[in-house]
């Protein structure tokens, strides 16, 4: 695979991961809020599904149709990070899907090298390649898996990127319990020993 596949392909790989973390979720557990700042599960893929619309669309000149009103002057702030009550599952993970498409269709039309702006970034680093772009996205959508895989675990223990992930010690219930209970004694001891 050459570098544009390989980031291509990492991209994907993200994007399937974070859609995963809303398998088998209630309407409510995908989208409550389980941060002080709001953070939710559906929230993160409208939000990621909603920068790659711009970041492969109007930064290389070629805008999708897809519209996004949480974005527009006038939208309330974050409106990106949470799915309002008329918004649907549905509608969301379709806007996930679409985007995606849009996306792949820039990243097989354009070279690695092709430029592009960023008119929100600061002038200085607004000019681009689609390079930077695929490594920016790459990690703006892990990042934000990263907070979905913290969510997922804390509604319902699920853990990793997928059942049976190889990064992930092969621990029950009461083992994960304890090794917590390890973890939190060793922090109880040093703070004791430090204050």
């Amino acid at each position: 695979m050459d570098d544009k596949a390989i980031l291509h392909h990492y991209l994907r790989t993200r994007r399937e991961d974070l859609l995963g973390k809303l398998e088998g979720l209630s309407e409510y557990d995908a989208r409550r809020p389980l941060t002080p700042t709001g953070t939710n599960l559906l929230g993160l893929v409208k939000h990621v599904a909603s920068v790659e619309v711009g970041y492969f669309g109007e930064v290389f000149g070629r805008p999708s149709q897809l519209g996004l009103p949480w974005f527009d002057d006038d939208a309330e702030p974050d409106a990106d990070m949470w799915a309002a009550r008329d918004e649907t599952r549905e509608q969301i993970v379709e806007l996930h899907h679409l985007a995606a498409a849009h996306t792949d269709a820039t990243i097989e039309a354009l070279p690695l090298d092709a430029p592009g702006e960023v008119p929100w970034w600061p002038e200085e680093r607004r000019h681009v390649t689609l390079h930077q772009i695929l490594v920016h996205m790459c990690v703006e959508t892990a990042h934000h898996l990263g907070h979905a895989d913290i969510l997922r675990e804390l509604i319902d223990g699920n853990a990793g990127s997928r059942p049976g992930d190889p990064n992930l010690s092969d621990r029950t219930a009461e083992g994960w319990a304890a090794h917590r209970g390890r973890i939190e004694a060793a922090a109880r001891a040093v703070s004791a020993e430090r204050s």
